[in-house]
């Protein structure tokens, strides 16, 4: 399993919601790229950056503290927000990123996911966010009656690298993961399963390793910027 550090962007910060909600942003860092170097040098692998602003506008609007990750630090990034066309995947892609992260277009625009996998393998991965099991979109304000489960499974021939599921009344709560739920859904298909929402301790981390599902990673925020969780000692336990 692999720890993604999150760098949530809103304003040009580096902020934390509570439970997905844009009034109630913690912000940790006013220098995102400073803080993603911060965590390449505590022992992180990877980055997961979100354009929280971009969700909304539906566009990307915090690029420029993201190609100044992108330019100054030397690990992998993946990235959602506000990307729902292939001119805005195939500029992200060239600009360095690893990986991009398609939430609501999977919703609305299946067909998109399903192009932008095939033209660059490896490279795109579907974004779930849920409320109670139901799919949500836009920044995560509009809701849907869609089961997680169902959606994931619309992408099984589709060749995504990876499905980031986001429990959203745990994200950002320090309440711990939804781990039955994100078990359950990696169980269910064979596409690896990032979790995300919640992760506040080494125990949280554990948990999903031991969960009995192949899952492929954990996101985690607020608690690594609360000293709750150590980067160095975290990433060694979920490799191990």
């Amino acid at each position: 399993m692999i720890l993604y550090p999150a760098i949530d962007l809103k304003d040009g910060a580096c902020v934390r919601l509570y439970k997905g909600e844009m009034d109630q942003a913690t912000v940790f860092n006013d220098d995102p790229a400073a803080q993603a170097q911060a965590f390449v040098d505590q022992g992180c692998d990877w980055l997961h950056l979100v354009d929280l602003n971009g969700a909304f506008a539906g566009e990307p609007v915090n690029a420029r503290p993201v190609e100044e990750i992108l330019t100054n630090v030397k690990v992998p990034a993946q990235l959602g927000g506000g990307i729902r066309d292939m001119a805005t995947i195939e500029r992200w892609l060239s600009k360095g990123l690893q990986r991009v992260i398609l939430g609501t277009v999977a919703v609305e625009d299946p067909d998109l996911v399903r192009q932008a996998a095939k033209a660059f393998p490896g490279h795109v991965a579907v974004g779930i966010d849920a409320r109670n099991g139901m799919v949500a979109t836009r920044g995560w304000a509009e809701e849907t009656t869609i089961n997680v489960t169902d959606l994931a499974r619309q992408f099984e021939d589709a060749g995504v690298a990876a499905i980031i599921y986001t429990d959203i009344n745990r994200d950002g709560a320090m309440q711990g993961p939804n781990v039955e739920a994100t078990a359950d859904l990696a169980r269910a298909v064979s596409i690896p399963v990032i979790a995300s929402g919640g992760v506040s301790s080494m125990a949280d981390l554990q948990a999903l390793k031991d969960c009995g599902a192949p899952l492929d990673g954990a996101i985690s925020g607020r608690a690594l910027y609360d000293g709750q969780i150590n980067v160095a000692d975290a990433a060694a336990l979920l490799k191990a």
